[in-house]
């Protein structure tokens, strides 16, 4: 079980969401609680060290620290957008 840290500006990019897709990412964010990271892609180049879960077109990206089991969502934002 996994510690999920969502920052304000996280918050506030989810609000802007329509409702439909926000149940969509509460429930890939109760995956990455159970730590459900098998369809995951870590990302490359300045955001090595992150990694992405797929919504639809929208995207989590998350910074997992192994060690203390807690998981710090960096963005939530459109495919267009997120990179």
């Amino acid at each position: 079980m996994f510690k999920i840290i969502v920052p304000k500006a996280a918050l506030k990019e989810l609000e802007k969401i329509d409702t439909q897709n926000q149940k969509l990412i509460f429930e890939k964010i109760k995956d990455l609680k159970t730590g459900d990271f098998s369809t995951d892609k870590a990302l490359k180049g300045r955001h090595k060290g992150k990694f992405r879960k797929r919504v639809g077109n929208y995207r989590i990206v998350y910074l997992k620290e192994n060690d203390i089991l807690v998981i710090t969502l960096i963005r939530i934002a459109h495919r267009k957008e997120i990179y």
